[in-house]
């Protein structure tokens, strides 16, 4: 084997197994000294599942929605893959980014590619403004939620040992902003040194069409319909989120906007690389949990048992979508 290869090979190991060293070693530490008994006697006796499957429904429901949007994205590209493909592709990319964080958003783009003939880097640029939408609507959830909530989200921040105060006078120091200038300044020599290397001028075409599949988003037609499927993406994922409550005896008196909190922060843990955010969101939403009232135990059981699940579901789905691609399509 050449270096050149054994180099690639070391660092397509280092990005699937480093997600996994960081979840397992915050996971660790975080149930250092949990009694995994209690799962078990939750589970024989203290759980409703009906609860539980209903959430999961939403869960489904969520990825069926980015499927159906991902369709509009495309269209002022000209490319019309079929509706079944984009949501085949939905649940092939969540199960693949258990294996390797953010490779999904790739591997989506691959299975259109295969069986649509969908250009891959216009697809791919689709994905990225796609992440911008979805960015822009999980920050606006947390502006109006951290509106309704802020002495809960200042004892989170006391509580996991994070001092705002610090991060606000950096932020409003001379020096931090000169910093961020000759940063700017650092990137901007590297890119016209680099433009006119050869290999950049092959990448030049990839990177124009990865441009005109983010711009693609300002011709979408039906623009109502998009902010629907947006909505219910979001709406879904809550839901998938909130619904569990009611399936433990000791979160089933918490509220919607408590369910709201717990859910933006366990959006922002999951932005964390670990296979579908485990150990950051445990971490998160136990200790939301806690500053609501529940036992460290009983949150500690919540965020298993919740994430678990919804993992599994995820894998299911991810096998679902391979089995009916290869059934449904023919390769192009």
């Amino acid at each position: 084997m050449e270096r050149s290869d054994r180099k690639k090979l070391l660092n397509k190991v280092l990005q699937a197994v480093l997600p996994f060293l960081l979840g397992a070693a915050i996971l660790i530490w975080t149930y250092r000294d949990f009694n995994f008994q209690r799962v078990g006697e939750v589970l024989d006796d203290g759980l409703q599942y009906g609860w539980i499957l209903l959430s999961l429904v939403f869960g489904v429901l969520a990825n069926v929605f980015r499927g159906w949007r991902w369709t509009l994205s495309l269209e002022p590209l000209g490319e019309y893959p079929k509706r079944s493909n984009c949501v085949y592709a939905i649940f092939i990319s969540y199960a693949a980014n258990l294996i390797v964080p953010r490779v999904g958003e790739v591997s989506r783009c691959g299975v259109l590619a295969k069986y649509d003939g969908v250009s891959f880097p216009k697809a791919l640029g689709t994905v990225v403004s796609e992440r911008l939408v979805d960015t822009l609507c999980i920050g606006l959830i947390a502006g109006c939620t951290l509106l309704l909530q802020a002495p809960v989200f200042a004892s989170f921040f006391q509580e996991t040992g994070t001092n705002v105060e610090q991060y606000a006078k950096v932020l409003t120091s001379v020096h931090f902003y000169i910093i961020i200038v000759c940063v700017v300044a650092i990137l901007l020599l590297v890119f016209f040194l680099i433009r006119n290397v050869t290999v950049f001028a092959k990448l030049k075409g990839i990177i124009k069409n990865v441009w005109t599949g983010i711009i693609a988003l300002k011709d979408v037609k039906n623009v109502p319909l998009y902010l629907i499927y947006t909505i219910g993406i979001w709406g879904s994922y809550f839901l998938e989120f909130y619904l569990t409550f009611y399936a433990f005896g000791f979160s089933a008196h918490l509220g919607v906007i408590t369910g709201l909190v717990m859910f933006v922060v366990g959006s922002i843990a999951v932005i964390v690389p670990t296979p579908n955010g485990a150990g950051p969101w445990h971490f998160a939403i136990i200790t939301m949990m806690i500053l609501y009232g529940v036992g460290r135990e009983d949150a500690a059981i919540f965020a298993l048992l919740v994430h678990g699940i919804q993992t599994f579901l995820l894998i299911l789905l991810g096998i679902y979508g391979l089995l009916a691609l290869s059934l449904t399509n023919k390769i192009k």
